[in-house]
């Protein structure tokens, strides 16, 4: 069972500043100054709890 939605990780990382740069099949890049955040968009798996606090750590918004 899934945490988060990957759609939720997407709004966070928007709503924060981020901004999509690219994307290579399901896993989109984004970018915020000197921050990049991964985000694998397999959208009918979401992202469990450690992935999520793995993004959260990375952009820096824990």
């Amino acid at each position: 069972m899934s945490y988060k939605s990957v759609k939720e990780v997407i709004d966070l990382l928007l709503q924060n500043g981020y901004v999509k740069k690219s994307q290579k099949g399901s896993h989109v890049k984004y970018v915020k100054g000197d921050r990049t955040v991964i985000v694998p968009n397999h959208t009918s798996k979401g992202i469990e709890k450690g992935t999520y606090n793995s993004f959260l750590k990375q952009a820096g918004l824990k």
